[in-house]
């Protein structure tokens, strides 16, 4: 019989930690709105949350790609507006910063 691998060992521990540190996390925020009234003021800061959190992803990403990545996603945002499908947003944009891409912006 041989010995597993020390490296596999550390592998799998890390694995392990890191999974039981994002089940703390999640489960966390659960317990801890339970301690926190929802006031009008908290459920206005909670249904601005996904907004921002799209900002602070997309913005580091439209600074680092430059202005086709911007057009594109002003594309989306258009299509999302009009037609409200996140699939055709997503079309639209893919297909804006490839064609700018392929125009050598």
């Amino acid at each position: 019989m041989t010995v597993p691998d020390p490296v596999l060992w550390g592998a799998l521990a890390a694995i392990g930690a890191m999974a039981v540190a994002t089940y703390l996390c999640r489960i966390s925020g659960v317990v801890l709105m339970g301690f926190i009234p929802l006031t009008p003021h908290v459920r206005r800061g909670l249904a601005a949350l996904p907004g921002s959190i799209v900002v602070a992803t997309v913005l580091p990403l439209i600074e680092r790609l430059g202005f086709a990545a911007a057009l594109a996603l002003l594309a989306a945002i258009g299509s999302m507006v009009l037609r409200r499908s996140e699939l055709l947003a997503l079309i639209v944009g893919m297909g804006v910063i490839s064609g700018l891409r392929a125009l050598g912006w």
